[in-house]
């Protein structure tokens, strides 16, 4: 992770960003949007956060379709759907195994309420984005749902120091 790229979070974020490992996913425009952070926090204090979506303009989307309901419609089909439930399994699982290659936590939390529950959409979107498509199920969904975020340009403008919401 670059000086800028940390810089650039830092704006989107409106802090100092914790635990990070690198840049998971750039937006198109160019800058992180997607951000892989550490199992632990800097004082050992676990965080099982692994994909952190920081694009403010992203995050509003996701919040968007969790405002919409969209968190409710798809736990819903998570218990009719097996083919649904199973790819959110594996996602669940792919997801432990790259946060477990870094640091093994002392539970194995969930991610956006994997497998069993539609959580955060705002994890799950970050984790299909750093993952790729075809990888979590309810993410990629997320992902199609939160339509051209990066559209109106880049979130974090370097040159000000200010972000654009």
């Amino acid at each position: 992770m670059t000086a800028e790229d940390r810089a650039v979070v830092a704006r989107q974020l409106g802090r100092p960003p914790r635990a990070l490992v690198g840049v998971a996913h750039r937006c198109p425009c160019g800058q992180p949007d997607v951000v892989e952070t550490s199992p632990r926090l800097e004082d050992g204090t676990p965080f099982p956060t692994l994909y952190y979506l920081t694009c403010p303009r992203a995050s509003a989307a996701a919040s968007r379709l969790e405002s919409a309901g969209r968190m409710k419609e798809w736990q819903a089909e998570l218990g009719t759907d097996p083919e649904l439930a199973a790819g959110y399994q594996a996602a669940h699982e792919s997801y432990l195994a790259t946060r477990d290659a870094r640091d093994v936590l002392p539970t194995r939390a969930t991610a956006g309420g994997m497998p069993d529950r539609v959580k955060c959409l705002h994890a799950l979107a970050g984790h299909a984005l750093a993952a790729g498509p075809g990888v979590n199920p309810i993410g990629d969904r997320a992902v199609a749902g939160m339509g051209e975020w990066w559209a109106a340009g880049p979130c974090a403008q370097p040159e000000t120091g200010e972000s654009a919401r």
